[in-house]
């Protein structure tokens, strides 16, 4: 009514009125009535935006990459930033232009220039990995940039989403990838079956190792039951020895004994000989007649053998000489019968 109109803004917003070309009032989340012939109203939202971007870059190679990624920021000067941008606003609250897409060209187009020199120095695959380096090229760029410093704007981080190649270039890199992917496969198939062939062959020099160590062992057994076995022998030898050392000291005592036996048989063989020979001494130059008259033996028999022993001395004397049977048998029945007579108990009596 009359021009007279009102607006309002919420907190997010800082606004700004100009009276007559004059700043009247401004601040966060203001609302007011204003003369709209002489009133002119900006709007400057104070929330942080997410700014996506892409653009392509050339590497040290000549190859091109695509770097895709996003910008957040927000004003941090609003007053600074209405001075260069429009952010005129209408008596519903919308913008008469569009400056805010200039501003967005405007930091997409500072971040470019970041990124182009640190790209230009690296290769294909080198850009290709180098997202977070290329993120820190941007926010230091963007923070030493004149013109983003005149805008009062406030960058709060950058996000490198993706850094990509052109699509026959990736499917190239995929390709030598794959290649090389597939070389570090067959490699490690090479080496899991070397490795397979040198634990086999571990296993094979332990087992052999191990067979070793129980022939060594085996040796050593053997070795220790010969030892045992000749210190056995040797024992059993010194004790034969002592045995037979035993046996020859008992049979030199035995052999004394004999020789002492022998020597007292012969002194007392000696002592009767002498005594006998002392005792006959005075009968050995006597006249054998006499001792047989002096014996006075009775037997009738004793006296024919001595008559026929002097037969026998004087048999060259003698022409013939009859002796009958009979008396030759009465002879040696008498003798028969002599003989029988001490066996019998009462013959005796």
């Amino acid at each position: 009514m009359f021009g007279i109109n009102h607006i309002q803004f919420d907190s997010m917003t800082y606004a700004i009125h100009y009276k007559n070309g004059r700043i009247a009032k401004e601040g966060r989340g203001l609302s007011f009535y204003y003369f709209g012939p002489n009133s002119s109203i900006v709007a400057i939202p104070m929330g942080s935006n997410d700014l996506p971007f892409i653009f392509n870059e050339t590497t040290h190679d000549y190859q091109t990459v695509s770097i895709q990624g996003q910008i957040t920021y927000k004003a941090g000067n609003p007053k600074q930033l209405a001075e260069v941008l429009d952010f005129t606003v209408d008596s519903r609250g919308v913008y008469k232009k569009n400056d805010l897409e200039k501003l967005h060209q405007r930091i997409i187009n500072e971040a470019q220039t970041a990124t182009a020199t640190f790209v230009q120095s690296l290769g294909l695959k080198d850009a290709m990995r180098a997202a977070k380096a290329i993120e820190v090229h941007i926010v230091e760029g963007l923070a030493a940039s004149k013109a983003v410093g005149l805008l009062g704007i406030e960058v709060l981080g950058v996000n490198i989403l993706a850094v990509k190649a052109t699509p026959e270039m990736g499917r190239a890199l995929e390709t030598e990838t794959r290649e090389k992917l597939q070389q570090e496969a067959d490699q490690a198939v090479f080496e899991r079956r070397n490795f397979a062939v040198e634990q086999e062959r571990r296993i094979k020099e332990s087992e052999l190792n191990t067979e070793i160590a129980v022939e060594e062992k085996n040796k050593q057994i053997a070795e220790k039951k010969i030892e045992g076995e000749m210190q056995k022998a040797d024992s059993t030898r010194k004790l034969r020895e002592m045995k037979v050392q035993a046996d020859i000291a008992v049979e030199e005592q035995r052999k004394l004994l004999i020789e002492q036996n022998a020597e007292n048989q012969r002194r007392e063989a000696d002592t009767r000989g002498y005594v006998l020979e002392t005792t006959l001494r005075p009968y050995k130059d006597m006249n054998w007649k006499l001792l047989v008259a002096l014996s006075n033996n009775p037997d009738p028999k004793f006296n024919i053998a001595l008559a026929f022993r002097e037969l026998a001395e004087n048999a060259s004397k003698i022409g013939n000489l009859n002796i009958s049977p009979d008396l030759l048998d009465s002879l040696v029945s008498d003798s028969d019968k002599a003989q029988e007579r001490p066996q019998n108990p009462q013959n005796r009596r």
